[in-house]
């Protein structure tokens, strides 16, 4: 490099777009020379050539789809949520984690800027209000669009009946509902999920083997979330050689479109659900029902008590038969316990009256 007159060393001249292109062309260039010089030399120099070409495009692989996910939260959430985000973590190894985000920051200014950082064009973000309701939002990065939804039914890998596993690294397929292709909002949410879970081909951290599966499936409005083992038949055992058996690993969730921005966590609204309905709103909504209930209950014991005020009941000859024989009982000892004090009574006055005769 040429120095510089005060004796610094001068930086490089940096490539422009033109000057990438020139050198590229160049290379090309130099590269045909050499097939074609080994080509006139002998045709097995040529074959040999293109093996070991081969051989070291198979030991060095491109890896073209560049697809990295940001996953992270903010503040507060809870233990089931901190480890559903642990779980897809584990399960998609071209994600990327940062630390937790304050709830009063700005998300449309700040994750924009992390994603940057971190060279990540997808990002899930989790959030967390009243330490009940968990959001997720899902947003293609810089420019949007973003989906926010309500994420109900968590269950986590560690929980004992989810008895399936799966080799770490290991690239998903993901399998979509036929009603994805339904609606427009739909297709985009696939597209988005597609881009968001999928693994690269070639990825660096990602193990060439296809043992588990990621489907998501439209019910009731709801999009719910599994992820299963895919696991063959072994050999000795009955059954056909093709027969495929599915083992749920977790995490599992169910989640509840909100609305679906243009720009990212924020902008014009593509869709918005109409069938939508907040927890706080579902939550008075219970509350009201119950105390209806019991207003109901109060009201139905007046009118009870009211009736049997209105009410003649005809007197039963018979039921005071009982009781009139227990009170001609009672009233007999009483007036034989009378008689027995009054002879006692006579008694002691006659002794008195003998002892005067004597004196």
């Amino acid at each position: 490099w040429p120095f510089h007159p005060r004796g610094k060393m001068a930086e490089p001249k940096k490539l422009t777009r033109k000057g990438k292109k020139a050198k590229r062309k160049a290379q090309d260039a130099e590269d045909q020379l050499v097939e074609s010089l080994n080509a006139s030399v002998h045709p097995k120099i040529a074959k040999l050539d293109l093996k070991l070409k081969d051989r070291s495009q198979r030991t060095n692989p491109k890896w073209t789809n560049r697809q990295r996910t940001l996953v992270f939260s903010s503040r507060g959430i809870s233990y089931r949520v901190r480890h559903l985000l642990h779980d897809l973590r584990v399960l998609m190894p071209h994600s990327k984690k940062d630390v937790k985000m304050d709830r009063k920051d700005k998300l449309g200014e700040i994750i924009p800027e992390i994603c940057e950082m971190k060279n990540c064009n997808n990002c899930i973000y989790f959030e967390m209000r009243k330490k009940q309701d968990a959001y997720l939002w899902l947003g293609r990065m810089p420019q949007g669009p973003t989906a926010k939804f309500l994420v109900t039914n968590i269950h986590t890998m560690d929980e004992l009946k989810l008895t399936g596993n799966c080799l770490r690294g290991s690239r998903p397929l993901l399998q979509f509902d036929a009603a994805f292709d339904s609606t427009p909002h739909y297709k985009l949410l696939k597209e988005m999920f597609f881009q968001a879970f999928g693994t690269p081909n070639q990825h660096p951290k990602s193990k060439a083997f296809v043992d588990h599966i990621m489907s998501f499936h439209i019910l009731d409005n709801r999009i719910w979330f599994r992820n299963y083992q895919v696991s063959w038949k072994q050999p000795g055992k009955a059954g056909k050689d093709e027969e495929v058996k599915l083992t749920e690993i977790g995490p599992r969730m169910v989640l509840q479109v909100i609305r679906i921005f243009e720009g990212t966590f924020g902008g014009p609204t593509l869709y918005e659900n109409p069938d939508y309905v907040s927890p706080n709103e579902h939550r008075s909504l219970l509350a009201k029902q119950a105390a209806a209930k019991y207003k109901h209950k109060i009201v139905a014991k007046e009118m009870h008590e009211a009736h049997l005020s209105n009410v003649e009941v005809p007197k039963d000859e018979v039921a005071s038969v009982f009781s009139d024989a227990q009170k001609a009982i009672v009233t007999s000892m009483e007036q034989g316990s009378d008689e027995d004090e009054d002879a006692s009574d006579d008694g002691d006055e006659g002794d008195d009256v003998e002892e005067s005769d004597e004196d």
